[in-house]
């Protein structure tokens, strides 16, 4: 397993899954993940898709500009992965620079999950 094929997989399967139908995002998510989103913490499958849901935009579109990732530990195939870029609002002329943190975790069936998430927009 290459963690940087993994690591850009991940990132693009996220992102044009959160630009287009935020509600299959659930799928990314287990009960005893959390998301921190600009401080507030939320944990859960549910919990965490509500969240991403009533976000007031309805379409955006992300554009990655770096993502880089670790082993989150010498066994286990966890890896920790940092992405940012910008997040273009429709109907808005400036995007909003962003940063988030994912913490990914194998699953028994071979694919990951995200356990930890971290997102905050970077304000210049």
């Amino acid at each position: 397993m290459d963690p940087d094929a993994v690591a850009k997989a991940f990132v693009e399967h996220y992102y044009s899954t959160f630009d287009t139908n935020r509600v299959s995002l659930a799928n990314l998510y287990q009960d005893n993940s959390m998301l921190t989103f600009e401080g507030q913490k939320i944990q859960g499958t549910q919990n965490i898709v509500a969240k991403l849901t009533s976000l007031p935009f309805q379409r955006c579109k992300h554009v990655i500009t770096t993502v880089d990732c670790q082993p989150s530990a010498p066994t286990g195939g966890g890896m920790v992965v940092f992405v940012s870029g910008n997040l273009q609002l429709a109907d808005e002329q400036h995007a909003l620079k962003f940063s988030q943190m994912f913490h990914l975790m194998p699953t028994p069936q071979g694919s990951f999950y995200v356990l930890n998430d971290i997102f905050r927009l970077n304000y210049a």
